[in-house]
């Protein structure tokens, strides 16, 4: 890929699995937090998706929609928009009605210093959406922030890890959880909850972050020697899928890839591409933010996108100067503040 064009293609190509699930799901899509990272990309997936399979569905995207560029952009693909500011009841109230919602709305970068922004957004807003669409069924994203740091030999946390949330962001997510959980069982509304770490895209993630310091020559440091990731457009794909999976109390799903990768390995690799040395500094950590999505795997399937390609695709990308977001993970975070 060697265009935002080609990449855009490539993250809206829907699997079979994923046109055989959206043609069984009854009624229209909302998308609420459209206007963040994944949200245009899984709404193009949708559309297509829906084209493939022959059905007539409505994708919704809501969103403040500050880039109206994105907003054209996204009609001009077939997506209904509206602009929305979703801490503000009266707006909310007025969005459609719809069978199907994803909600991707949050706060995580600027937590520190605007807590009481993020937990508002992450705490609050949810029990209002929960309210306003009691009668749908709720794919909630979330986090593998909610759980503590676990030791590298352990595999990562599952599902049945009890939360040890580690800052206010994680803290604040798992207030998200709980709060959507609470009104599944008030009024019997079917969810899944959907703890993701992390997606990839070659604009951004946890590996373009790698690739870009080890072409630079700067330093890699590998404290937090370990992670999970997913290609976007898997990961993208399981949250449309998980609508078909909702239940009361909420079906909860780690979502990322298979592998537990070593950074340092990762770094070495990405040198292999660029032609260069790998700068490692500090030692790994015996313990990592990491999931064990074994879980997702046995309902999904595997991601179709694997790390070797992910870095082939990125280590090119970056070594041609493809466009790239200014957007962080932060996944060397050992203290949760973000």
């Amino acid at each position: 890929m060697k265009t935002i064009a080609e990449l855009e293609a490539k993250l809206a190509q829907p699997s079979e699995a994923l046109v055989k699930d959206i043609a069984a799901i009854d009624g229209d899509i909302m998308l609420l937090g459209i206007g963040g990272k994944m949200g245009p990309s899984l709404a193009r997936l949708a559309q297509n998706a829906l084209k493939e399979a022959g059905v007539s569905k409505k994708i919704y995207g809501a969103s403040r929609f500050s880039d109206k560029e994105l907003k054209a952009e996204l009609e001009a693909d077939g997506i209904e928009t509206i602009k929305v500011d979703l801490l503000n009841d009266n707006e909310l109230q007025q969005l459609p009605d719809v069978k199907n919602v994803i909600y991707m709305a949050g706060n995580k970068f600027g937590t520190t210093g605007n807590e009481h922004f993020t937990w508002a957004m992450n705490a609050y807003l949810p029990g209002r959406v929960a309210e306003k669409y009691r009668n749908s069924r709720i794919v909630v994203f979330s986090t593998g922030n909610v759980y503590p740091l676990t030791p590298v030999l352990s595999g990562g946390a599952t599902e049945s890890t009890p939360p040890g949330a580690n800052g206010e962001y994680g803290m604040s997510c798992l207030g998200r959880e709980r709060v959507f959980e609470s009104f599944s069982h008030r009024y019997d509304i079917p969810m899944a909850i959907y703890r993701l770490n992390y997606a990839i895209d070659l604009r951004y993630g946890v590996l373009l972050e790698i690739a870009k310091s080890v072409k630079a020559g700067l330093p890699v440091d590998v404290s937090m020697g370990h992670f999970n990731v997913v290609w976007q457009g898997d990961a993208n794909e399981w949250a449309i899928r998980c609508l078909n999976v909702c239940s009361t109390p909420p079906a909860v799903f780690n979502m990322s890839g298979p592998e537990t990768l070593s950074m340092r390995w990762v770094a070495h690799e990405f040198a292999k591409r660029l032609g260069t040395e790998a700068n490692i500094v500090g030692q790994e950590a015996d313990t990592a933010l990491l999931s064990n999505c074994s879980k997702a795997h046995k309902t999904f399937g595997y991601p179709r996108v694997s790390t070797l390609q992910m870095i082939d695709w990125i280590a090119e990308w970056v070594d041609q100067g493809g466009q790239t977001w200014n957007k962080p993970t932060h996944f060397q975070e050992r203290e949760g503040k973000y």
